[in-house]
């Protein structure tokens, strides 16, 4: 009977589970090893906001596991790899044999080396028990202070939750502005302005000097001199992937494991995924982390195939974000940051609207979106730009239609095929089965609210506000050029 190991909670753990199953491996034996219960990350922030409670962030319980026949050791955490002799030791001295190791581990918050970094009340926000902290410090608190050092894809998630929750925040960010992982400059200067009008306070270009206590709560001393004020501190500096048990064990690591298409390490028999595996990315070039979850679905399918038995191969994954920041949506896909000239840039800072489309040859291979969900059909737009960067799709010369007309992308999509392509592709050559857990066994549920209708709105109503942008552009180039013309009067 083979044996499957698989270290780690999250979903590339429950997704490598089912997929294993789903293949038909039912003679095989799994163990699950886990400190934390097998949850989502992604979820956090919904119990956060108070629209969840904590058991709905969980993704498997004990009847799940019972169903999928997996010894699931929940509260354990491994401590050693030996992949001469195919064990996992765990911190009590046991040990669990192996035939196919699926390493999990995710990653672990950045600290902030800064006098007063440990000191109560200044904590990271990455588990759940850092999520059961914040909102104990916060009980009995309706509007507490938070400063949020870091202003990145992850910490922001956790903004919009607490943003939700009405609290007074701040945000420091050593970078010259926000999001410096996702957005450029001019993007993320349109997302400053709408912190700003919501009340958030943003420190941008400042590091952070020292952390003390003070009466009634935390002094944050920044670099520039000034100082703010906060009930509590949370570091969000970024996260560092769990890479110590593969390294011990001499497993090929970089800035996180090693692997390669099937999501195979450098060791015989172990495979690694998720936020602690620098795999293969979409068309091609060196293996990165992508720190995301569609790339941890897919590399815990992808393993768990291959650990079934099955020959499965990743094509790679796409660098993506989608983050919602207290009502505005912002969204970077692929090589979001090049700086080529074959690009196409619309920016409307008054109605806090940015579209960039970069290309090589006749590939989109990078975008940026910046907008409200309701303007301009922005969500099926970033979905169908996601399509034509995931299918690789030759665009030809509907290129040069995307470059005069950004807003109008469904056309591109349709008429290029993308739909067409994307309908006929699977990850693993077979058509891919829905989770198998559901909270409290209860089916899902699903309405038509009034989300659907921004979502198939008319297109004439879209292009109306395309319309309405352009305008504004070319009025606003008229009064730089009048402006311009009137100087060059005056020193005559």
């Amino acid at each position: 009977m083979t044996k499957h190991v698989i270290i780690g909670g999250g979903p590339v753990a429950t997704n490598a589970i089912e997929t294993i199953r789903q293949y038909g491996d039912g003679e095989a034996s799994i163990t699950l090893i886990s400190d934390e219960p097998a949850h989502s990350r992604m979820a956090l922030p919904y119990w956060l906001a108070g629209k969840v409670p904590r058991e709905h962030t969980h993704t498997a319980d004990d009847d799940y596991f019972g169903r999928l026949g997996v010894d699931a050791k929940i509260g354990q955490r491994a401590s050693g790899i030996d992949t001469a002799a195919r064990t996992v030791t765990l911190a009590d001295g046991s040990t669990v044999e192996y035939d196919n190791l699926l390493i999990a581990t995710g990653a672990a918050p950045a600290g902030l080396p800064v006098p007063g970094a440990d000191l109560p009340g200044v904590q990271p926000l990455w588990t759940l028990e850092h999520t059961a902290s914040l909102l104990a410090a916060a009980e009995g608190n309706e509007s507490p202070r938070v400063t949020m050092i870091g202003a990145g894809f992850i910490g922001f998630i956790m903004l919009n939750a607490m943003h939700k929750r009405g609290w007074n925040l701040t945000v420091v960010e050593r970078e010259d502005h926000v999001l410096p992982r996702m957005l450029d400059a001019n993007a993320a200067g349109l997302v400053e302005s709408w912190l700003a009008a919501k009340g958030v306070t943003v420190h941008a270009g400042a590091g952070v000097e020292s952390i003390a206590d003070g009466e009634g709560g935390k002094i944050v001393s920044l670099s520039g001199g000034a100082t703010v004020d906060a009930d509590v501190v949370i570091v969000a500096t970024g996260i560092r992937p769990n890479t110590d048990l593969a390294s011990e064990a001499g497993i090929e690591t970089d800035q996180g494991i090693i692997v390669n298409s099937r999501c195979q390490t450098s060791a015989e028999g172990v495979y690694a995924g998720g936020d602690v595996a620098q795999g293969p990315v979409l068309g091609g070039g060196a293996n990165e982390i992508h720190s995301i979850q569609p790339t941890a679905v897919d590399h815990g399918r992808i393993a768990g195939a291959n650990m079934a038995g099955h020959d499965a191969e990743y094509p790679g994954s796409l660098s993506l974000n989608i983050l919602d920041v207290c009502g505005l949506q912002n969204a970077s896909f692929g090589n979001w940051g090049d700086t080529s000239e074959d690009a196409v840039t619309i920016s409307n800072a008054a109605d806090h609207i940015y579209r960039k489309f970069i290309f090589t040859g006749d590939q989109m291979t990078g975008a940026v979106f910046v907008g409200e969900a309701n303007d301009l059909g922005m969500l099926t737009d970033v979905g169908m730009v996601k399509g034509i960067m995931q299918t690789e799709t030759d665009l030809g010369a509907w290129k040069g239609f995307l470059k005069e007309n950004p807003f109008d992308v469904r056309r591109a999509y349709i008429a290029t095929g993308v739909a067409a392509t994307l309908a006929k592709t699977t990850l693993l050559g077979q058509k891919a089965q829905p989770r198998g857990f559901h909270f409290g066994g209860q089916a899902p549920q699903s309405a038509v609210d009034g989300s659907h209708a921004q979502l198939v709105s008319p297109k004439a109503a879209a292009m109306e506000k395309a319309a309405e942008v352009a305008r504004a552009m070319a009025a606003e180039a008229e009064a730089a050029g009048n402006d311009g013309a009137a100087e060059a009067e005056s020193a005559e």
